[in-house]
């Protein structure tokens, strides 16, 4: 992936020498952060107790907004460094992060709107947001109350480490993967698609019924990561031999059937949050190809 040349984003916020664990670091390596490691025992935690994962992880992300429902919050976030840090990982997200900036711009604008870029905000170990604490175990995440991304870049050592297929710079494109697919999130937000699924959420008859209306906001969100790399890739040509082979490779390590195999040894479908792994590749395959929003209709889908 070459991204030296994307314009480099100020709404980049650099709290990692706030919390636990501080300071920068290179790509892949991190200081700080409990990991995927956690967010399996925690998941294993919740589906013995009956209880959702996220709740317990502290990301049930998007669709209550974040933290546990009921408890949502709207403290600000505590004091950060803003515009893009110096080191090469705080480099290397600033980039991602101003290049989702200008494709989104350029799409919303064809369709008559604005769009308002979130903020990222980049932490070691913990932090706080408008959803409640932040933590490293709970992996990257949307905040639709502050309208912020809040990253660890630990996250990126247990791409590489735990989730296979790629190494160093091999493994950037799959980070970025990660990057867009939480910016599309704030797209779905600004589309009203996160109030109107979370309305749905709250008029279904049970827990099943509700993680099938995540599981097809989080396809969307691959879907919209999907339609960024293909729009950034026709505008810069940034991508190398096996980028796209990496991405879905990390798509596919974090589909909910691959993690339930690993963490309880069976699959329970209704349990689903995000997709599996064929549906989160799936999704991004198709923003990929056909490059725009409408394509990316998961609500109206009959297959995933």
């Amino acid at each position: 992936m070459r991204w030296e040349d994307f314009r480099r984003s100020d709404n980049v916020e650099d709290a990692r020498d706030s919390g636990p664990g501080g300071g920068g670091f290179g790509l892949p390596m991190g200081q700080g952060g409990l990991g995927i490691g956690t967010i399996i025992i925690l998941g294993l935690i919740g589906w013995a107790l009956g209880i959702d994962p996220r709740i317990l992880i502290g990301g049930a992300e998007v669709i209550t907004g974040g933290g546990v429902p009921g408890m949502e919050q709207r403290e600000a976030p505590a004091p950060a460094r803003t515009g893009a840090p110096s080191d090469r990982t705080g480099q290397f997200v600033a980039a991602v992060v101003g290049n989702t900036e200008d494709v989104w711009v350029q799409v919303f604008r064809e369709n008559g709107q604005n769009y308002r870029a979130p903020k990222l905000r980049m932490f070691a170990g913990a932090t706080r947001s408008a959803c409640g604490a932040a933590h490293s175990a709970m992996g990257p995440f949307y905040c639709p109350l502050d309208q912020r991304v809040y990253l660890d870049t630990s996250f990126f050592r247990d791409i590489e480490r735990r989730f296979g297929g790629c190494s160093g710079k091999a493994c950037e494109f799959a980070y970025s993967y990660v990057i867009a697919h939480e910016i599309g999130h704030h797209v779905q937000n600004l589309l009203g698609v996160l109030p109107r699924a979370q309305q749905m959420q709250q008029q279904v008859g049970s827990r099943a019924e509700a993680n099938r209306i995540q599981v097809r906001v989080e396809l969307q969100a691959d879907c919209f990561a999907g339609v960024w790399a293909s729009r950034s890739e026709r505008r810069k040509s940034f991508l190398d031999p096996g980028d796209i082979e990496a991405a879905m490779q990390t798509a596919s390590a974090i589909g909910d059937d691959r993690l339930q195999r690993q963490t309880q040894g069976t699959v329970v479908p209704d349990s689903f949050t995000h997709g599996s792994s064929v549906q989160r590749q799936r999704w991004f395959s198709i923003g990929f190809k056909e490059g725009k929003v409408s394509a990316c209709n998961t609500f109206a889908a009959t297959n995933l």
